[in-house]
Parts: C-alpha cells; structure tokens; sequence
C-alpha cells in the first residue's frame, strides 16, 4: 500500500488533445483515485503543490534503444529526466532476444555501436526471460517487439538468399512465441544486415502470428533516399496483405533531394487508411541527423555473413575497390541508394579509446587532417575499430519533420542512441525540444495535442486503456514540467545535457524524478500485450 499523495492545482493536460484545466488530482496506490477542482482535495497523505504547472501523462517513447541501459543504468537519467515513463524495445529488427547460443555473441557484436557492451549476465534467450529481467525493477517501464533479424540470424543466418518455407515455419514459430511472453509486435530493420535479405513475402508470412495475437508491424522500411516514397508504400502494402497494424519506425524522409517530399508519404498513409482501412501510426524525433553504426552504409553483400566476414572482405584491396565505389558513386542499399557526402557522415563513438580522435567530425574533415581519401580513412576506422563505431547522418530536411510532426497519426521516438563519446542529443531531448521548441517557441502544435501525440496517442498503438490518460482509474504514470520554461539543453557539442523544466515524474504513483532530480526508485516493470 502506498501513501496517498495529492498533485494540488496544476494545469492538467489529460493526454486526449482537450483542453486543459486546474484540478486536484488524488493518487492511492499507483493509480488515479480523484479528479477533484482546484483546492478541494483532502488528505492524511502528502499534498504536493504544483499550481503554476502543467501535469500530464508520463511520456512514451515509441522507438528506444534502452535494451541494455535499463539493465546496467539504474539511474537512466537519460530517459526518465525527460519525462519517460514507458520505452519500446527491439527495435530495427536488431535486439537481445530472442537470441541462441550461436548467435547472442553475434548480435551484440553487430549493434555494440547502438547499446555497448556493458558488463551482464547475458544468459537470456527468450523475450519472456529477458522481460522478466525488467520486471526486478526498471527505471522506466518497457515494451518490446520481436526482431526479425534476430529470428532471421537464428534459423537462416547472416546468408543472402530466400528462406526455405521450412526455415519459415521455424521464424514464425519463433515470433508465436516470443508474442505468446508478451512482445507487442515485429520489428524488421530492412536496411540492416540480415534482415534486409527478406523479401516482403517473406515478411508477410512472418506476420501472421502477429495478427494472431493482435500485435502490429514496426519496419525500419529499406530506402530513405533514392525511393523514400515507394519504400514507405512497400510497408504499407506489407501491412494490407498481412492485416496487422502498422507502425512506421522514425518516420523522417531525409537527403536533400526528398526536400519537401513529406506530404507524398502522408497522403500514401492516408489514402491506405481510407481506401484498405488500414490501421497506421508513426514515429519521429524532432532532429535532423539520424544516428547508427558506422558500417551502415555499406552494400548489403559486403556485410554477408557477419563481422568477420566483412572484415576480412575489407582489408581485400580489389574488394575495397569496389566497395567505395558503390559508396560513393553508385549509392549502396545501406546508404539508401544516394552516393555518399563524407561531410555529412560524423564519428560519434569507437569502442577502442585510441581511436577516440576520430570522434565528433566528420569523414571528410578526419582526411583533410590526415591528407588521405575520406574512403581510405572510413575503411581504415571499420576495420580498426572492428565495426563497433557509431556515426550521424546530418541528412535531414527540417521541413519535412515539421510536416509529418502535425499528421494525425504521429508519435514521438527518440530512437536515443545512449552510448558512444558523442552521441545524437535526442536521447537526451527528444520530448522537452517538442514541448520547448516546436510548440512554445514556434507553435506548431497546442500544448494539448501535443501531449496527446506523447502520451495517449502511443498508448493505444500499444493497447493500453490504463496508461497514457489522465482519468480516474488510471494508472498513475505522471509527468509535471513547466509549459514555460521547459527545453531540451542537449546539443551535438554536448549530447549529455539534461533537460530544465520537467519537475516531477513518477511511475504508478512512485516518483522516479522529484523536484528535477532524479530518486532512487525502479517502480518500472514490462509491459506485456498478453497480461491485460
């Protein structure tokens, strides 16, 4: 039994895209008890003056890549100074689980650049035992979707070729499973090795035991540059053949030459809406450069059969040939078809600490230091760094974030890349730049709609009837911050700065973060699609 607390005279903001307005609001073990006027509440508990703030639902961020920090960073301070209160994990087709013997090494190598490597029991297999793990005490709340690389590495390899229907019952029976201990979805990282090697019939067969169980379709779709339009129409149709919800993984259309392009992809969601009555949400972050391992950009062939394999085809000097040419001329299936610009691609981590000179410029500056072919020195840093760096993209179009950010059907992700000497700032700003930047500073969005694109918008792609609203009953996930002065200070110079403005956030009832810092407290558990 917890104490009653009272959140006295705020602003509440209760997550549907209404209008605010004061109340009291009575908490009783971790849920919603009241929803009274201003002053009109009355306790023997802790009564909690936050007349002059705004309280809304905690924030849900709908593309994480927390997998491991909520295991090894009790404090996450990262996500829950943001407001945070619920992460969905296993993203990109690439996670820990479900994972074999033979390839849990494989895949913590391959996305060492997105979570590190920090120092764990890493003796899970499954989804369920790897949620269970969460269940001891989470700094925030988590769900999770299943892999499709993962299942794809498990039961066919790092190999190029079509899966056997064999091969595909044993995926589908893999995904059935990893749905049954309570994943919400599929994940499918097309761009990323092995899981580009899918045909999309493939993916529609592996979705069925998704639509089984109710769950959606999350696709890091295959193209962003050279076919950002027909890619999206590709998931789109995916999702129509296989009758599952769709959710669109950081929905950016990036590369100067899609400028201006978002409402292409929008009125291909909507006209899929209307005309199949699919059922589509999205996610953005309200950056312009997007963040991933440094070996992305790489044709798809070169990266067969994992790290080794593409290691010892690097330091091949005829294959290294041909590969910068494709990079920089032709435009790979890993940069989206578009030649490379090295000024754009910038370091933003190395797991070797002698290689740490090269974080925080970009490829073209590292060669014009060392006088050497920006292609020689990105080759040079793969290999020395065995794979294992990070980057970002600066390949963004501001005015397509501000366009797709005010579609009906659009969620916030941060897809916040937490390790490496300088990563992206939206793992650090995400939510309090949208409330900072784009709503009080530019007024794209009220205030309330764009709490609801946080909170209750997210929730119920997820299911949940008792999370991501504020009304009595509910489940006390909570965010105070003040609507005035609330922004992100992360920048790419100092990514790790935390936010100002977010005053109190808590987690069925526990405060995670009171008076701006953050508790010691772990009241965050899995959110599993099969126990509500």
């Amino acid at each position: 039994m917890q104490p009653e607390t009272v959140l006295a005279g705020g602003r509440v903001i209760d997550g549907t895209g209404g209008p605010s307005r004061r109340a009291d609001l009575v908490l009783r073990d971790g849920r919603i008890s009241h929803i009274v006027p201003p002053g009109s509440a009355r306790s023997t508990g802790e009564i909690i003056d936050v007349s002059g703030l705004a309280v809304s639902p905690g924030f849900v961020d709908m593309h994480a890549h927390s997998d491991l920090a909520l295991l090894a960073d009790p404090a996450h301070e990262a996500k829950v100074l943001q407001g945070v209160t619920l992460e969905v994990l296993g993203q990109d087709g690439l996670g820990y689980a479900p994972v074999t013997d033979a390839t849990v090494d494989l895949v913590r190598e391959q996305i060492a650049a997105w979570n590190g490597t920090p120092d764990l029991d890493y003796s899970w297999r499954g989804v369920g035992e790897y949620l269970d793990l969460i269940d001891r005490g989470s700094p925030t709340n988590a769900a999770y979707l299943v892999p499709q690389g993962n299942v794809r590495m498990a039961v066919v390899g790092n190999d190029d070729r079509p899966a056997t229907e064999a091969e595909i019952d044993r995926m589908r029976a893999m995904i059935a499973r990893g749905m049954a201990e309570g994943a919400q979805g599929l994940s499918a990282g097309l761009t990323y090795t092995p899981g580009m090697y899918a045909s999309d019939d493939e993916i529609v067969a592996l979705l069925e035991p998704v639509r089984a169980a109710g769950g959606y379709y999350c696709p890091h779709h295959r193209n962003y540059g050279s076919r950002v339009v027909e890619s999206y129409q590709e998931c789109l149709e995916v999702a129509r053949r296989a009758q599952v919800p769709l959710h669109l993984a950081h929905c950016h259309v990036n590369f100067p030459q899609n400028r201006g392009r978002a409402p292409e992809v929008l009125d291909a969601i909507d006209e899929a809406t209307v005309r199949y009555g699919l059922d589509v949400t999205l996610d953005s972050y309200p950056y312009r450069a997007s963040a991933t391992y440094l070996a992305a950009p790489l044709p798809s062939w070169v990266q067969e059969g994992g790290t080794t394999a593409t290691l010892e085809r690097l330091r091949d000097p005829a294959i290294r040939t041909r590969v910068l040419r494709e990079i920089e001329v032709e435009g790979t299936d890993g940069n989206h078809g578009v030649p490379m610009d090295w000024t754009t691609l910038v370091v933003s981590g190395t797991a070797d600490p002698a290689l740490s000179w090269a974080v925080g410029s970009s490829v073209s500056d590292l060669a014009r230091a060392r006088d050497e072919a920006p292609g020689k020195v990105f080759v040079d840093l793969l290999i020395a760094d065995e794979l294992r760096s990070g980057c970002l993209l600066h390949v963004g179009n501001e005015e397509n974030i501000r366009t797709i950010m005010r579609h009906g059907s659009h969620t916030a992700g941060s897809d916040g890349i937490l390790v490496g000497e300088r990563p992206h700032p939206r793992g650090w700003g995400t939510f309090p730049h949208y409330l900072g930047h784009y709503v009080r500073e530019l007024g794209l969005l009220s205030l309330e709609e764009c709490v609801r694109h946080l909170t209750s918008r997210p929730a119920l792609r997820l299911g949940l009837v008792d999370r991501g609203s504020i009304h009595v009953g509910g489940v006390a996930d909570l965010v105070v911050f003040d609507p005035d002065t609330v922004h992100a200070r992360a920048t790419y110079e100092e990514p790790r700065q935390t936010p100002v403005g977010i005053e109190h956030v808590m987690i069925a009832g526990e405060f995670t973060v009171r008076d701006g810092r953050r508790t010691d407290r772990l009241p965050g558990r899995s959110i599993r699609r099969n126990a509500r």
